[in-house]
C-alpha cells in the first residue's frame, strides 16, 4: 500500500479545515436568518455566495491536487519502465555471456579437434564466437488506461439592481369613528298638569223692568178731528193702546253656581343645545401595500457546469529484443600476417575508400582508421563484426584473396 506524501496530507488537512469554516459559516447564517428581517435576508445571500465560492475553489484544488497525483503516477510508472528496460538490458548482456561460455564450454567438452574444418592452403581461421542474433521488437503497452477527469466550472454572477421585499402586502380594519351635530331641542321641564280650581258662584247685577201694568187699550177723547167723516160727530173718541208699564228693579242673580273646574297646567320647556349621532361608527378593510427596498445583489448569471474531459489512454513503445539464433563458436577465415600481403592491404584500403569509409593512409598498414573503417563497412553490409578482417567482408569489398 503507498503512503500517501506530505503534499497530500497538507491538502487534506487545507480542505478539512475549509469544510469546517464553510460548515460554521452556514450554520451562523442559518441561526442569523431566523432572527433578521427581510432585508438581512440580502446579507445571507451574499454569505451563501462566499461559501459557494469557497466550495468551488476547494474542488479547484482537489482538481489540482488529483492532476499532481495522476502526473507523479506516469512518472512513477516511466522510471518503473526504466528499470524494467535496464533489467532486461542487463539480462540480455548476462544471456549473451553465458551463452558464450557454454558454448566454449560444450565445444571443449564434446572433444572436437581445435582446428578449423575443411581448411584450404594459404588461407587463415580465427576461432571465434558469433554472437547471438536478435530481433527488436516493439510493442505497444497500456501505460494508463483511459480515464475521465471532470473539470467543475465555477459560476459566474452579476451585480443587479432589484427590488426586494421588505414587507408584504398586508390589510387592516380602519375604525371609521362616528359624526357628531349640534341640535336645539325643547327638554320638557315640567310635562303637562292639572290642577283643580274651586270656582265660586258668580253673581251678577241685573236691571229689569218689572211690569206694572201690562199694555191695554182704552178710549180718549180726540183733540180734533183730522178729517170728518160726517158733519153729525160732535165729540171723538179715540181706542188708544196704552203700553205696559214698567218698574225698573235692580236685583242680584246668580250668573253661575259655584264649581270646581280643573285647570290644565301647561308643560314648561326649555331649548338646549346637544351633540348627536350624525352617523354611526363603521368599520373599514384598509389594504396596506408591500413595502420593497432597492438593493444590489450577486445574481446567477450563469450556474456552475461540470466539464467531462475524457483522458485517452497512454501506450508506451517498449523496445524488446528476441533472441533469433543463439551465439555459437566457428572458424572464420580471416586475413593474418600469414596470407597479408602489402599490396592486399592497400586494395582493401582504397576499396573502403572508394566505398566511402575513410581508411586513414594508403599505406598498406592496417591502424585503427583501417579497422574503424572495416567495422563501419560490416555493420552497413550486415557481415560479421568482430575484431579481424574476415575474407567475407574483403570479399565484399571487391577484393580478391590471393
Amino acid at each position: 500500500m503507498r503512503k500517501p506524501n506530505t503534499i497530500e496530507i497538507s491538502s487534506i488537512i487545507l480542505i478539512t479545515s475549509l469544510l469546517g469554516a464553510c460548515s460554521s459559516t452556514g450554520t451562523k447564517t442559518s441561526s442569523i436568518g431566523e432572527s433578521t428581517s427581510a432585508t438581512e435576508s440580502t446579507l445571507l445571500t451574499s454569505d451563501a455566495e462566499k461559501n459557494d465560492m469557497k466550495l468551488s475553489e476547494i474542488e479547484a484544488r482537489e482538481a489540482e491536487l488529483m492532476e499532481k497525483q495522476s502526473a507523479l503516477s506516469h512518472k512513477e510508472q516511466e522510471l518503473l519502465r526504466q528499470q524494467r528496460a535496464l533489467d532486461e538490458q542487463s539480462q540480455l548482456t548476462m544471456q549473451s555471456a553465458q551463452t558464450k561460455q557454454n558454448a566454449i564450454s560444450m565445444a571443449s567438452m564434446s572433444g572436437e579437434p581445435l582446428l578449423p574444418p575443411n581448411a584450404k592452403s594459404g588461407e587463415c581461421y580465427a576461432r571465434v564466437f558469433e554472437e547471438p542474433t536478435y530481433r527488436t521488437i516493439n510493442e505497444n503497452v497500456l501505460v494508463h488506461p483511459e480515464s475521465v477527469r471532470y473539470e467543475i466550472i465555477p459560476a459566474k454572477y452579476k451585480s443587479v439592481t432589484e427590488q426586494v421585499l421588505v414587507q408584504e402586502e398586508s390589510s387592516m380594519l380602519k375604525v371609521i369613528p362616528a359624526s357628531y351635530e349640534w341640535v336645539s331641542e325643547e327638554v320638557v321641564l315640567k310635562p303637562t298638569s292639572t290642577r283643580l280650581v274651586e270656582v265660586p258662584a258668580e253673581y251678577e247685577t241685573v236691571t229689569e223692568k218689572v211690569l206694572v201694568k201690562a199694555a191695554h187699550t182704552e178710549w180718549k177723547k180726540g183733540t180734533g178731528p183730522i178729517q170728518k167723516i160726517d158733519a153729525a160727530t160732535g165729540e171723538i173718541m179715540c181706542l188708544v193702546e196704552v203700553p205696559a208699564t214698567y218698574k225698573t228693579v235692580t236685583k242680584r242673580v246668580m250668573k253661575s253656581p259655584a264649581k270646581t273646574n280643573s285647570v290644565a297646567i301647561p308643560a314648561e320647556y326649555s331649548t338646549i343645545k346637544k351633540k348627536v349621532v350624525k352617523t354611526p361608527p363603521t368599520t373599514q378593510t384598509v389594504t396596506i401595500p408591500a413595502e420593497y427596498k432597492t438593493v444590489t445583489v450577486s445574481k446567477l448569471a450563469q450556474p456552475e457546469t461540470k466539464k467531462e474531459i475524457v483522458i485517452p489512454a497512454k501506450y508506451q513503445t517498449l523496445t524488446r529484443r528476441e533472441m533469433v539464433t543463439e551465439g555459437r563458436m566457428e572458424w572464420r577465415s580471416i586475413l593474418c600476417q600469414t596470407n597479408m600481403t602489402v599490396d592486399r592491404i592497400r586494395d582493401i584500403q582504397a576499396a573502403l575508400d572508394t566505398a566511402g569509409y575513410n581508411p586513414g593512409p594508403i599505406d598498406g598498414s592496417i591502424g585503427p582508421l583501417t579497422m574503424a573503417a572495416v567495422n563501419s563497412f560490416q555493420k552497413t553490409k550486415g557481415l560479421p563484426v568482430d575484431k579481424y578482417l574476415n575474407i567475407q567482408t574483403v570479399k565484399a569489398l571487391g577484393v580478391e584473396p590471393r
